[in-house]
């Protein structure tokens, strides 16, 4: 039903517009009072707990930053049977993002081209938002995803993110630092362990209690991806999340100036499938396991949420797949993982 209705329909509006209709629905259903009916019908009917962070999600799979970027459909998506929603990303300074358009579909390659910009109301009106969403009972697993104001330098960033910090920290189940979104200039640059080292610090003073995580760019090569990951041991991290998007344009099959029209930004969805599992896997093979990874980029299937699994990631993020695969994505999901569990 739901790739009738995106045939006929979303596909010929506004990317952006479509969103921000499904994501109306979206909020509206704890509001009618379908928030428990909903999810009795798509939550986990078997065990699919996982134990990561201090924390219980009631299944691996979970909404990656980007999708709920100011915290205001948390209960509606856990509803949709998402174990948990990164919120995000949220900067110190509201700030309007990029100048639309600014959101593109690649159909034939189901995928997605965003250079959105942070677009968000601010860390203190998200936090607002979590720290009321907390309060629900069989409420999903909130993590809140930060990075740079946009009008702030890079020189300056430590203590822009530490603002963003200490206003999260005390609300969100856990945090993410973002320095790998190529939608604003320079951040990218502090994923350079001489920028990074005193940023994740920083965060980490911040932090408190509250697990603490970086999210890495998929164009990393793969020896600066191994020297994050050890400065995230040597910093006590908790956990890193691979991958955020890619500026790479590479095997795509859309035709070139559809691509060429979309312009730059970071592009998600299959096409990142095959360089997010090889980070999954180079990063399992040199961490401990009681290190949290979170895989991310070209997820979407259950046999997809299984394969990184199976590749070492202890949960697993998905969003543009929800354009395409619709509000029942991740009750899908969750059967599936049920049925190939054997439960």
């Amino acid at each position: 039903m739901y790739r009738i209705l995106f045939s006929l329909v979303f596909r010929h509006m506004d990317p952006e517009r479509a969103h921000h209709l499904a994501f109306a629905v979206i909020r509206v259903l704890p509001k009618l009072g379908l928030r428990r009916l909903v999810s009795r019908f798509t939550r986990p009917r078997q065990d699919l707990t996982v134990r990561a962070l201090g924390l219980t999600f009631p299944t691996p799979f979970g909404v990656a930053a980007g999708f709920d970027k100011n915290a205001t459909a948390i209960l509606g998506l856990g509803a949709l049977g998402f174990g948990h929603i990164e919120v995000g990303t949220v900067t110190a300074i509201p700030q309007p993002g990029n100048p639309r358009p600014r959101l593109f579909r690649l159909i034939p390659d189901r995928a997605i081209v965003n250079r959105m910009g942070f677009n968000n109301h601010g860390v203190t009106a998200a936090a607002a938002k979590v720290s009321k969403a907390r309060m629900a009972r069989r409420r999903p697993v909130i993590g809140m995803n930060i990075g740079k104001s946009r009008v702030v330098e890079v020189a300056d960033a430590v203590a822009d993110y530490r603002v963003s910090a200490r206003v999260a920290a005390p609300v969100a189940d856990y945090l993410v630092v973002n320095v790998s979104s190529p939608n604003t200039p320079g951040l990218r640059d502090l994923q350079a362990l001489d920028s990074l080292r005193p940023l994740l610090e920083a965060v980490k003073e911040e932090a408190g209690s509250t697990p603490l995580l970086v999210k890495i760019a998929p164009d990393l090569a793969d020896d600066d991806i191994l020297a994050i990951a050890e400065l995230a041991l040597q910093l006590g991290l908790d956990g890193i999340i691979a991958t955020n998007t890619t500026i790479s344009r590479d095997g795509l099959t859309t035709d070139r100036e559809v691509v060429e029209a979309a312009g730059a930004g970071g592009l998600s969805g299959a096409p990142l499938a095959t360089r997010s599992l090889e980070v999954l896997r180079l990063l399992r093979s040199h961490v401990p396991a009681a290190l949290c990874i979170v895989s991310v980029g070209g997820v979407e299937t259950a046999e997809d949420v299984k394969a990184r699994l199976d590749a070492g990631a202890t949960l697993v993020q998905g969003y543009s797949a929800f354009i395409y695969r619709g509000p029942l994505w991740a009750r899908a999901i969750n059967r599936g993982l049920e049925r190939m569990s054997g439960a």
